[in-house]
């Protein structure tokens, strides 16, 4: 059987209740949520609102309405930068972002909003006193990954949003890589806008994700990402300005949505910090492994205890694109190689412009897949 080591990228297998909350949906319920006021559509309504408040519980968020369902986190993300941010305001972020956060910060500067970029060190970590010193007096946003997607390094977020608080600046968080698998609390962490992300570690399927909007937040001054049918305020050709109507245009994704709901539920069943203690073993298990093969070079923090799932490394005298193919055809691991929509992270790590290989263990992962996984690295490398 194949070892599947690609849940960086997305989770896969998910928790069984996940497909059947959708096929549950398609099934038996089907119509659009508020958009008509038969039995069905009000079914459909009650499966999003159940799905939003789980997530509010999840997140530390204390108001439901402000958390706003998208695509995935890039479009959250995008909602935040594209809603927020002014010609001749100013941005800070770090050298660790996926492109989910630097092609929208790279547009808006063509348009006159500066941007002003910390460097990591070489193994993802971030100073957060020099994230302070990066502020100017026309900055108005923080923004920030949790944890990079290829080197995994946990950044300091918390501190980072103790700042932003200090200086009266929004902190927006990218939570693609620990969400489900790491604790978060808005409110405890000092975190103003968090994009999320379902198909990855909350284990929902892909097309869902969303933007938890925090009360500093003046939605006033957001701008919806994109206007259009809401199924309130029908009379108008205005855009709603009510929560979470304002940026929710055009009919959601309800069956993702369903199956996002039912996957939040799993995890709050199976506990955050259970998942987190398995991913911690895990990752010792992979750094032990890999870094005792003679040619091996693996990326980011040494200890677990500061990292994420996502673990790069390269092969000596093996690129990563051959690396990858042969682990696939030859060992049955399925993987991730090259730059990982990351080329400023991997400009930081050395890595660049090649990337390199990244393993991503998951919550279905086993110890025999792993060491599966760094036998097949160890035969590549001794060739």
């Amino acid at each position: 059987m194949p070892v599947y080591l690609d849940n960086a990228a997305t989770s896969w297998p998910k928790p069984p209740a996940v497909a059947e909350a959708m096929l549950h949906f398609l099934q038996k319920i089907g119509a659009s949520p508020g958009r008509s006021a038969h039995r069905l559509s009000i079914e459909a309504g009650r499966v999003v609102e159940e799905t939003r408040e789980g997530l509010a519980q999840f997140f530390g968020a204390p108001d439901p309405s402000r958390i706003v369902f998208a695509s995935n986190a890039t479009q959250a993300i995008n909602l935040a930068l594209r809603g927020l941010l002014r010609p001749g305001t100013e941005v800070v972020t770090s050298s660790m972002e996926h492109n989910s956060v630097m092609r929208p910060l790279r547009a808006l500067e063509r348009e006159g909003v500066r941007v002003r970029v910390v460097t990591a060190d070489s193994r993802g970590h971030l100073d957060p006193v020099a994230m302070e010193e990066a502020i100017r007096p026309a900055t108005s946003l923080i923004v920030l990954n949790q944890a990079s997607n290829v080197s995994g390094t946990l950044l300091p977020v918390a501190e980072v949003g103790r700042i932003a608080r200090r200086h009266g600046l929004l902190l927006l968080v990218d939570s693609a890589t620990t969400a489900g698998a790491y604790p978060i609390d808005i409110e405890r962490d000092c975190i103003d806008l968090l994009a999320f992300t379902g198909h990855k570690s909350l284990y929902g399927p892909t097309g869902t994700g969303g933007l938890v909007i925090g009360d500093r937040v003046d939605t006033a001054a957001l701008d919806p990402l994109v206007r259009g049918g809401t199924g309130s305020r029908s009379e108008s050709e205005d855009q709603p300005t009510f929560l979470p109507d304002a940026y929710e245009s055009g009919t959601p994704n309800t069956t993702g949505i369903a199956g996002l709901g039912a996957a939040v539920r799993w995890l709050q069943s199976t506990g955050v910090p259970e998942i987190r203690r398995r991913q911690i073993a895990q990752l010792q298990q992979l750094e032990t492994g890999l870094r005792a093969i003679p040619g091996v070079t693996v990326y980011g923090p040494a200890d677990a205890r500061q990292r994420m799932a996502p673990l790069s490394f390269n092969i000596q005298g093996l690129s990563p694109s051959d690396a990858g193919l042969r682990l696939d055809e030859e060992h049955g691991i399925l993987c991730r190689v090259g730059l990982h929509c990351a080329p400023a992270a991997h400009r930081t790590l050395g890595t660049s412009p090649d990337g390199t290989v990244r393993f991503a263990p998951g919550a279905y992962t086993t110890p025999a897949d792993l060491d599966q996984a760094i036998d097949a690295v160890a035969t590549l490398a001794a060739e």
